[in-house]
């Protein structure tokens, strides 16, 4: 186990640190050591899930293997983890600060000690150094460190590096409204001495779960700064709105009134309210200046229009997950570490037989109970059962307060004591990250290439798909709509709409999926089965297939005159779960967010709601959007190629599909699953690895039938991938040359395509192989019999016509052995032999086997032989005398006739 310690009392800058270095050192976890600042506390009880947190007293000693301690150098500033720094095993103590000058007692093995503004600095430059990418999470917190400790680079000890810090964090994608949430700008001695005023005397309003707030200050004259003010207001009073007006004389019985207004609120519109009475601004930002009004009036019409303005929060029925993974409370500890493991989860809901809930256990629980070895005992022993509890109708607001207030990572939800949902910390995280996004948008302050669509109006989507995809889609929503489900558009078919440019004009979409989500109100598992047969119905001419074992129905059309050939996937939403590497997965269900949490990569793993409410919203919960715009191919989990190699093969598909480039450490993940073994393990040990069979000859398919076919190969080379089709498959110079005469075979001999070209390309990769290995690796991939007897035959056909063509002396010989060959035979035996050999071939191929003898069965009947078995014969001898120049016309051949065949 690879440690990092915080010291006590944490501040941002050494918790921004630690967190860096979870990714320079993969794997490893963050201790602090004895609690935090303030601030970092409150940032935590909302963000600590993000981040590879574990308590000290959950540390087994014994295992740890390294220890990394950050912004400090002496002992007694991390608590009782310092006992840690003298156990024997420990071999590497690393140490990271930015205080010059003073004396360590901490026995470092490495020491990165330097004169910058904050220690998470430094571990910038390391992360720059080893190209390591960071999630908009990590960025935020590691740039809160430098910001705090620097006071936002205005205090002396900034550098130069401190603020290239910050430029990088900020491409990484660190969240400006975060940092400023927890990081406070200075106010001048007026402006703070307003400030205490204006505390005194603020009013407060809380409507629909947002707090507005007014006040109004006399001054003497004109004051210079008031919209910091108003901000400061903001952050310190942690209202959502306000309204702040200044009133100060011009003249003896003239008065002058200045209003800055301050929104937070999403689909608040300040520059509106303020137009109507000769102000203006932005949509959560504005301000008017009157002479000779009634203040009081002129506020309470402005605060009166706010309040109009304001939507309904987000309740917890819009953010739930359901259905929700319960157990009861005589499971173990370790089957319930089992089934965390196996979904994901962050914690379960205990119930009891009825089916009420009667307690929470989260991972936390559950690893302190296994760390003192109480793996077989119950979970109610460890269980949490003074619980808050929500309805489907709690406001986001006050789930927000409960979570911050008790600390609450997971708040069941109850409707008629019946749990039917549960909102997590990162449930509301991401519903604040989208009204964070939707006010920078509305803004204009989006940071540069940051730029997040989250939402397509149908207008928007309409313009995108072509009429009869559209119709199909609107047809789809209102059948799922009608019975109380969410409908989603998921997968390829969003990435490909994010992409199109509208210059480019409408998408006919030929693959699209849809999933429907919705157990809280009434669906079932067979619930796209349904929609599927309900949407049949509009569309008999489609043929409808239903996989029960996946809970999927997929509807096809083939060659129709509006639709051309489409398939069309309906799934209920589910999770999956791989029993062994490279199996099948085995699906259950589950809500969309954990449908999108099982696939693949970011850029196929976005939504698109078709149902309303909130039709046209874009659910992108990875950052599929900023990676489509970074042009980069991520995965979603670390384990996902052990899982399934196939997601190599796609990852490598679209890379070079869209001209995209595999994000450095994805690239590091496909490399550690190629060089564990893994798959060569798990296909010793059991008898169907799917993901190495007909699912990896699918996708061997697909990019072997694309024009991008040469691209995709030599990166699944450079990767080391096509392993997965054989340890010793690797693309040398002779396949290339191989490949590269393959096609010119396939476009000489094949201008029909009566070939499968695709095929003929892998059956020329499985050739290189040795012989013994061709027939098995044609049968795991489970290809066409003729193709498995074709590569079984290849190397005893192949030996036979390199020794006998160089002996033949006329072209008829060659003809005679080359024919008893089909044309991928030939091909295949051409590709692996010397260049005399293949140009008989190839000869053969284009001349000779287009040989006809001059006399046909007709002439020979005409000239008064007997029909019968010498035809075959006869025409065989006048064909090689054909080709052989000793027959050259009718005469001659009729003559041969008289000569061999008297009658």
């Amino acid at each position: 186990m690879d440690l990092i310690l915080c010291h006590t009392t944490a501040d941002f800058d050494a918790l921004g640190a630690a967190v860096g270095l979870t990714r320079l050192l993969p794997g490893s976890k963050i201790v602090l050591s004895g609690g935090s600042h303030p601030p970092v506390r409150d940032f935590l009880a909302l963000h600590r899930d993000e981040y590879p947190l574990i308590e000290r007293r959950s540390v087994i000693p014994e295992n740890i293997r390294s220890l990394t301690v950050v912004d400090t150098q002496h002992r007694d500033r991390i608590g009782k983890a310092a006992e840690w720094l003298d156990l024997p095993h420990v071999k590497e103590i690393i140490l990271y600060d930015h205080h010059l000058g003073q004396e360590s007692d901490i026995p470092a093995t490495q020491s990165y000690i330097s004169s910058v503004g904050a220690t998470t600095t430094l571990i910038v430059e390391q992360l720059q150094q080893h190209q390591i990418s960071l999630t908009p999470a990590e960025a935020t917190v590691m740039a809160l460190g430098i910001h705090v400790d620097t006071g936002s680079l205005t205090f002396d000890q900034s550098t130069p590096r401190d603020a290239l810090a910050l430029a990088w964090l900020m491409e990484q994608g660190a969240s400006l409204s975060v940092i400023s949430t927890y990081c406070y700008p200075g106010l001048s001695p007026q402006l703070q001495q307003l400030l205490t005023q204006a505390l005194e005397n603020l009013e407060y309003l809380c409507l629909h779960g947002h707090t507005i707030a007014w006040v109004t200050l006399k001054t003497e004259g004109f004051v210079p700064g008031l919209s910091s003010l108003a901000s400061e207001l903001v952050e310190l009073t942690e209202i959502d709105a306000i309204l702040l007006a200044n009133e100060y004389p011009l003249g003896k019985d003239d008065v002058r009134l200045t209003v800055i207004g301050r929104s937070q609120i999403p689909k608040t519109n300040l520059n509106l309210l303020f137009q109507l009475l000769g102000g203006g601004g932005h949509s959560q930002a504005a301000s008017l200046n009157l002479r000779g009004v009634d203040s009081k009036a002129t506020l309470q019409q402005l605060l009166d229009g706010i309040k109009a303005q304001i939507p309904h929060p987000p309740t917890a029925r819009d953010l739930m997950s359901s259905p929700v993974r319960t157990i009861l409370p005589e499971t173990t500890i370790a089957e319930a570490q089992r089934i965390l493991l196996r979904y994901g989860n962050s914690g379960l809901s205990v119930v009891d037989a009825q089916g009420q809930l009667v307690g929470i256990i989260s991972r936390r629980d559950i690893d302190i109970a296994l760390h003192h070895g109480f793996s077989h005992a119950p979970v109610k022993g460890y269980m949490t059962t003074n619980l808050k509890t929500i309805t489907p109708d709690t406001t986001l607001p006050q789930i927000e307060a409960l979570m911050v207030t008790y600390d609450i990572g997971r708040l069941p939800v109850l409707d008629n004591e019946q749990l039917v949902g549960i909102v997590t910390r990162t449930d509301v995280l991401r519903q604040l990250h989208q009204e964070r996004e939707e006010k920078r948008g509305r803004g204009g302050e989006k940071q540069r290439g940051r730029g997040k669509e989250n939402h397509f109006n149908l207008p928007q989507l309409q313009n995108k798909l072509a009429p009869q995809l559209w119709q199909l889609l609107t047809v789809a929503s209102q059948a799922a709509q009608k019975r109380g489900w969410h409908l989603y558009l998921v997968g390829g078919a969003v990435r490909d709409l994010l992409l199109a440019k509208e210059a480019a004009g409408t998408l006919m979409i030929k693959d699209i999926d849809l999933v429907v989500d919705g157990f809280h109100q009434s669906a079932d598992v067979g619930a796209g089965v349904e929609l599927a047969k309900a949407l049949q119905q509009f569309y008999p001419a489609a043929r409808l297939e239903i996989h029960g074992a996946f809970q999927t129905a997929a509807l096809l059309w083939h060659n129709d005159s509006e639709l051309d050939s489409l398939w069309v996937d309906i799934a209920t939403a589910r999770t999956e779960f791989y029993p062994y590497p490279a199996a099948n997965p085995e699906v259950e269900a589950s809500s969309i967010r954990q449908d999108l949490y099982r696939r693949d990569f970011t850029i196929n793993a976005m939504a698109l709601r078709l149902t309303s409410p909130r039709a046209g919203e874009l659910l992108d919960f990875f950052g599929g959007l900023l990676d489509l715009q970074a042009k980069q191919i991520r995965v979603l989990h670390p384990n996902s190629f052990i899982e399934d190699p196939t997601r190599i093969y796609r990852g490598v598909r679209f890379a070079v599909r869209f001209g995209f480039h595999l994000e450095p450490q994805t690239e590091e993940f496909i490399r550690y699953a190629i060089n564990s073994g893994v798959y060569d393990r798990t296909a010793q040990e059991n008898s169907r690895t799917p993901a190495l069979q007909t699912r990896l000859k699918t996708e061997l398919k697909h990019i072997l039938e694309a024009c991008y076919w040469k691209s995709a190969l030599q990166l699944l080379d450079n990767l080391g991938a096509l392993q997965c089709i054989h340890p010793t498959l690797k693309l040398d110079g002779d396949i290339l040359r191989q490949l590269r005469l393959l096609e010119r075979c396939l476009q000489q001999f094949d201008t029909e395509q009566s070939l499968i070209h695709w095929q003929m390309r892998l059956e020329a990769l499985i050739a290189h192989l040795a012989p013994e290995y061709r027939v098995k690796v044609a049968k795991n991939l489970q290809l066409q019999e003729d193709s498995i007897t074709r590569l079984k035959n290849l190397a005893l056909n192949s030996t036979q016509v390199i020794k006998s063509l160089p002996t033949f002396q006329v072209p008829s010989q060659v003809v005679q052995l080359l024919r008893q060959y089909d044309l991928p035979m030939l091909i295949l035996i051409a590709l692996q032999s010397p260049r005399d050999i293949r140009h008989q071939i190839w000869k053969y191929l284009t001349v000779w086997a287009n040989v006809q003898p001059f006399l046909n069965g007709n002439d020979l009947k005409n000239l008064g032989y007997k029909p019968g078995p010498q035809y075959r014969q006869i025409l065989d001898e006048l064909l090689a005398a054909t080709l052989d120049k000793v027959v050259k016309d009718n005469r001659e051949a009729e003559e041969f006739l008289a000569k061999h065949y008297p009658q």
